[in-house]
């Protein structure tokens, strides 16, 4: 995560010229010391978390019995240097209703806080790390599993 105080020369050599958005899942996985997901995120060069990931963490920071500890290491990895927050703008909202129109067209839909993740990656060139498979129905968005 660019230029992490705890990362060492090892480390910084093995950074991936990758600028991620993170779904809540990968986020999930890292919470819980996924060894892979936390490679991925130590290893990008931009972190970027949407404003909807953002509130389904503080949500189940509200919901859930490990939800407390989660917001915790969301507001940790937020003051890390490589870490940014998207909100939307009119061009998500653009891109939002192009994704929505061409999976209903399809029959695909996905549910609607997942075609504002795509928005912002779409928006923001960025590649969308998920574990959600309905996200392959946009095939206009890059994605790491």
């Amino acid at each position: 995560m660019g230029g992490d105080a705890g990362m060492d020369e090892h480390s910084e050599s093995r950074r991936m010229d990758m600028r991620l958005l993170i779904d809540s899942n990968r986020f999930i996985d890292f919470c819980a010391g996924d060894p892979v997901v936390t490679d991925v995120f130590e290893r990008a060069s931009l972190l970027v978390v949407p404003f909807v990931v953002l509130a389904e963490i503080r949500c189940g920071g509200l919901l859930v019995k490990r939800g407390e500890a989660q917001v915790r290491v969301l507001n940790e990895l937020l003051q890390q240097e490589g870490v940014r927050v998207a909100h939307s703008t009119d061009v998500t909202a653009h891109h939002y209703a192009t994704i929505y129109a061409t999976l209903r067209r399809s029959g695909t839909p996905i549910p609607v806080n997942d075609l504002w993740i795509a928005a912002i990656a779409m928006e923001h060139n960025l590649v969308l790390y998920t574990g959600d498979a309905h996200f392959d129905h946009i095939t206009s968005i890059p994605k790491l599993g």
